[in-house]
């Protein structure tokens, strides 16, 4: 077999990237910050409140707890969901090693 593309990459590299795709659709960042607030959620309070299809709502929520950064119970048909602090922690640290390693060159606008 040849390398695939993530392969040229490292496992912190390739990491951030898949979270970074996760966070990049505005639906998501909104479950995100509504289930940041309510600190718990059922899906269709989810629908109500972001305004999108169940179907959709639930695309969603499957990115986001395949990424580890939800977790969720299930009662008959009703499935509740919250942030995976254990995960949301790790994620921190990732996002927050990444930015932290910019330096400040010392050079003028003509880099």
């Amino acid at each position: 077999m040849g390398v695939t593309k993530t392969d040229l990459f490292s496992q912190t590299q390739n990491e951030l990237a898949s979270l970074a795709k996760v966070f990049a659709h505005p639906a998501r960042v909104a479950i995100i910050q509504h289930l940041l607030k309510s600190n718990t959620c059922c899906n269709s309070h989810l629908i109500e409140e972001i305004g999108l299809a169940q179907a959709t709502i639930s695309q969603h929520l499957k990115e986001l707890k395949n990424s580890g950064i939800l977790q969720g119970t299930i009662e008959g048909v009703s499935v509740s969901y919250c942030i995976n602090p254990e995960r949301w922690s790790e994620i921190k640290d990732i996002f927050t090693k990444f930015f932290e390693s910019y330096e400040s060159p010392n050079c003028n606008t003509n880099c």
